[in-house]
């Protein structure tokens, strides 16, 4: 099936880091507006497969919104729809979690709020020290330093690491990550990004085996993996995904957006590298 080549976390990832080429990594809500009218409502809007919030955000910029009304005033809003999206902005802030976490404030708040704002500044923080070489701790630490204490979002993580905790292994805490984090709809931020953050820290990070577990994991698997895979892919590089893998979803299939079709993804990971040295003094890559 060739639409099984990528999901809609896939294709707005591809839509975020298209946004951040184009305005060479200088995001403003402008900026972000004119990239959701280019590429999603003047190519017809959200295709299949997207979530509840990406359909409301569209509807709610057609009448004339603008963020973060427009992902205040939004159905799900609380889901993980921004996290799944928001790696490329972790990899133009290398070493830099709190301009990622200001960035990815920007780029969610068209379509979400509280906890689904703050699950994407968590995956972007956690990205951003990952590129620069951090410890999966610290790349854990990295993403609950910009979640309120006060939020469902962070009284989760704290339950689902108590769980890894008490568990000591991906095995042990299979059941418990299921059954203790589980709400009435499996994309809420609160469940999936608290699951995710689970696997990478039971699985040391390794990308092979917590793309594994994320992927067979059940609930929001697409999202789930999008966010391990980010972060272990973050810290050891493009070397250790098999080159067969790469192949198999480097180009999305445009199922849920129908520009990302004609995007390569391992081109698109280079022209962020190629923009963050640029901007840094470094040269290409």
């Amino acid at each position: 099936y060739e639409g099984a080549r990528s999901t809609d976390d896939t294709e707005f990832a591809m839509l975020t880091a298209q946004t951040l080429i184009d305005c060479a990594g200088d995001l403003t809500t402008e900026k972000l507006l004119a990239s959701w009218h280019k590429y999603i409502i003047s190519e017809g809007g959200v295709a299949e497969r997207g979530g509840k919030p990406l359909y409301g955000a569209v509807a709610n910029l057609e009448r004339g919104a603008r963020p973060p009304l427009s992902g205040k005033d939004n159905v799900q809003n609380n889901d993980d729809g921004a996290a799944m999206r928001i790696a490329p902005i972790g990899i133009i802030c290398p070493g830099d979690p709190a301009r990622a976490a200001q960035m990815a404030q920007i780029e969610s708040e068209i379509s979400h709020a509280a906890d689904g704002i703050w699950a994407a500044q968590a995956v972007a923080a956690s990205i951003a020290v990952a590129m620069d070489g951090a410890s999966v701790s610290d790349v854990i630490q990295a993403g609950l330093d910009v979640i309120p204490e006060d939020s469902w979002l962070y009284r989760a993580m704290m339950r689902a690491f108590a769980i890894c905790e008490e568990a000591g292994s991906i095995e042990g805490a299979w059941e418990g990550l299921h059954t203790q984090l589980w709400t009435p709809v499996h994309s809420m931020a609160a469940e999936a990004i608290p699951q995710a953050y689970s696997i990478f820290k039971l699985t040391e990070g390794d990308f092979r085996r917590g793309m594994f577990w994320a992927g067979n994991f059940g609930r929001d698997a697409d999202t789930i993996g999008a966010v391990v895979g980010a972060m272990s892919g973050a810290i050891h590089g493009l070397q250790v995904i098999p080159p067969d893998w790469v192949e198999k979803v480097r180009r999305p299939a445009g199922v849920c957006l129908r520009f990302a079709n004609r995007m390569d993804i391992v081109e698109t990971a280079q022209q962020l590298t190629d923009l963050y040295l640029k901007k840094n003094g470094s040269g290409g890559a």
